[in-house]
């Protein structure tokens, strides 16, 4: 590399970094109330605007043109111009907003100009970290705002020219300065910079660790273990794909050498991965937005998605332990498994945890004043007891901010266009008639209704990060349930459940391919065999649309009884799937333990007597289950015990005279080999 070129990568390196920090900056400091330390006192879009403007630069700074991370190279100057112009234009939308905002009805071309401007910087940086996918998306929502009024039927709608598109889309509060972005501009921010301290400081390590330590000495413990783990990084991980990367590079080869395909090792991690987005307490910030849509407190929605988070995992670490049986597979050695006294030593990451949780539900603080709260507690209880003797240095912590900036820009930039769909949705009138449409094509019914919208959840969630997947379902399909008298809350989880869905299913499931990736497996064979192992997914949205009582909405007598008699029947159905319950099932059994799951399942809102279906269905499965294990455990000797005393060469067996004694054998014998594990 030539002086020249070297020199222009140390500039482009500089304002990289420089442009993370402002990313994490600005939000972390508006969370702390720094302006009325000093008396400054402005629109929160002006905030979100110059945020925006550095996002998008660095889109351009970071990544080329065939969206490839731009790591030491020097960016060409088209992409520095660029660069320079978004992060100008940003600035500008900023400073000019308070006199412009009022305006954007009258086509002021100070507003159309610098409005226009963003959005074609945005739609490209958006192209280079997320892909092809949702850019089009939102150009054929562009196209849908100017052209709205060609489209045939009923979903006609109001077309805008440009200069009022642009401008409108560029300042007013539903376009790309709306609800998605000053989520993702404070909240999201926030979470982020928790993580990514958490994982740098050795967190994600300890995580994976002490699910090692829980499970490896359980029988099929490497899947166990990936359960465990993804559910607890997941829960705090923005990302479906980053959770696979991050646990499945330890978890996915574990799995292997114990005996697993490469596609089902990938299969269950990519599951387990994704689940992480479902649950409480972050669940890939999508909780927050959720909330800023319903109106209602954060807490309210975290308590909702608890129980069909924890029938999700319940489901997934049944499967795992049939699995194992179905394939022998036992505990993991334990020259794979960390001492216990090295992985206790990272107990002070639960103290971050605590922090969240008790300034969240407690103290009652703002969810970006949580983070940040939980973030510093990472980043110096590290600092002060480290992690099997490693204390993260300054300069650690100053990548893992410049790290968490970065990882921030995909984020933004998500929101920024999921912003303009909601602008075009409520310029155009087309919210109101897409409602309308997939109501009257369900027939206001809200079973065909629930079919229809998880299609469309499935087929719009493709190739989408968690928040783009949710706040594009929860402004197209969400408002069309709710219509039919689905619960708001019970509403969104749904198209939220689909849309992560969307990460297994084939054609497209990201983080079943990325799994598959890691292990060296077929993409579509691992897309199916997820599917399969995620069949929870698939189901439990539709209980919680029927029945309150699993979004903890209910009576607490009602919401025990429904709690554990789902829990029931997740465990019955995946016992059915899996063929197993300690030896391989026939088909009738199978059937048996798969009919009275699903009594178990149905909730008592839904059918007349439910209530005493799910009693009846639990109470036969779980005795069909108890039968079956427990005749496992004496069917494979008790075959042989007649034959014992012909044994050859019992006669010259130093233990001949013993040989009497051989028919009460298979009493003991078939009970020593069993493990409880």
């Amino acid at each position: 590399m030539s002086p020249a070129a070297a020199g222009a990568a140390r500039i482009d390196g500089l304002a990289r970094d420089a442009l993370s920090v402002i990313v994490i900056a600005l939000p972390a400091l508006w969370a702390l109330g720094a302006p009325d330390w000093v008396g400054l006192a402005f629109y929160p879009a002006q905030l979100f605007a110059s945020l925006l403007g550095a996002a998008v630069a660095l889109a351009w700074l970071s990544r080329d043109v065939r969206g490839r991370p731009r790591a030491s190279s020097a960016a060409p100057w088209v992409d520095r111009a660029a660069a320079l112009l978004a992060f100008v234009v940003g600035v500008a939308i900023a400073w000019r907003y308070p006199a412009l905002v009022d305006l954007i009805l009258m086509r002021p071309p100070e507003a159309v100009v610098l409005g226009s401007l963003m959005l074609l910087l945005l739609l490209e940086g958006l192209r280079r970290v997320s892909g092809w996918v949702l850019p089009g998306i939102v150009a054929l929502f562009l196209l849908y705002g100017m052209f709205g009024d060609l489209i045939p039927g009923r979903l006609a709608g109001r077309a805008q020219d440009w200069p009022r598109l642009g401008a409108y889309l560029g300042f007013d509060a539903n376009g790309i300065l709306g609800v998605p972005m000053q989520i993702a501009g404070t909240v999201v921010v926030a979470f982020v910079l928790f993580g990514h301290l958490l994982s740098h400081t050795g967190g994600a390590r300890f995580f994976t660790d002490a699910a090692l330590i829980l499970m490896g000495s359980l029988r099929g413990g490497a899947m166990k273990i990936a359960v465990l783990a993804s559910a607890l990084f997941g829960s705090i991980s923005g990302s479906a794909v980053a959770n696979v990367m991050a646990t499945g590079i330890v978890t996915i080869p574990m799995i292997k050498r114990s005996g697993y395909p490469a596609d089902r090792a990938a299969a269950i991690e990519a599951v387990a991965s994704t689940g992480g987005q479902l649950m409480p307490p972050v669940m890939g910030a999508s909780a927050f937005l959720m909330a800023e849509f319903l109106n209602v407190p954060y807490s309210t929605v975290a308590l909702a998605a608890l129980v069909p988070g924890l029938l999700y995992y319940v489901a997934l670490f049944a499967q795992a332990h049939f699995e194992a049986v179905r394939r022998g597979i036992g505990q993991v050695p334990r020259d794979e498994l960390p001492p216990a006294r090295l992985v206790m030593g990272g107990w002070h990451f639960l103290i971050a945890f605590a922090g969240l949780v008790v300034a969240l539900f407690v103290w009652h603080w703002q969810a970006a004043e949580a983070a940040l709260l939980g973030a510093a507690l990472a980043a110096a209880t590290a600092a002060l007891f480290g992690y099997q003797g490693e204390r993260p240095s300054l300069g650690g912590l100053w990548r893992a901010l410049k790290g968490a900036g970065l990882a921030c820009v995909d984020l933004l930039l998500i929101c920024a266009g999921a912003g303009i769909i909601i602008g075009v949705l409520s310029v155009t009138g087309l919210s109101f008639n897409l409602t309308l449409a997939l109501v009257q094509l369900g027939g206001g019914h809200p079973g065909w209704l629930l079919a229809l919208s998880a299609l469309v959840c499935l087929v719009l969630g493709m190739g989408l990060p968690t928040l783009g997947v949710y706040v594009l379902l929860a402004t197209l399909v969400a408002p069309a349930l709710v219509e039919v008298g689905i619960a708001p809350i019970a509403a969104h989880l749904y198209v939220l459940y689909f849309g992560m869905m969307s990460m297994i299913t084939p054609p497209v499931g990201i983080a079943a391919f990325a799994a598959a990736g890691v292990a060296g497996a077929p993409p579509m064979r691992t897309g199916w065999a997820a599917v399969r192992f995620g069949w929870p997914a698939y189901v439990v949205p539709v209980l919680f649309a029927f029945s309150p009582s699993l979004l903890l909405m209910d009576t607490a007598w009602s919401n025990a009884i429904a709690v554990v008699s789902a829990i029931l029947g997740v465990i019955l159905v995946s016992a059915a799937i899996s063929g197993h319950a300690d030896r391989p099932l026939g088909i009738w059994p199978r059937l048996g333990l798969a009919i009275a799951g699903l009594a178990a399942l149905t909730p008592a809102e839904l059918v007349a007597g439910s209530r005493l279906g799910d009693a009846i269905g639990s109470l036969i499965g779980v005795a069909l289950l108890w039968r079956l294990m427990r005749g496992a455990h004496r069917a494979p000797n008790a075959p042989n015990a007649p034959n014992a005393p012909n044994a050859p060469n019992a006669p010259n067996a130093p233990n001949a005279p013993n040989a009497p004694n051989a028919p009460n054998a298979p009493d003991t014998i078939s009970r020593a080999p069993r493990s409880p594990g």
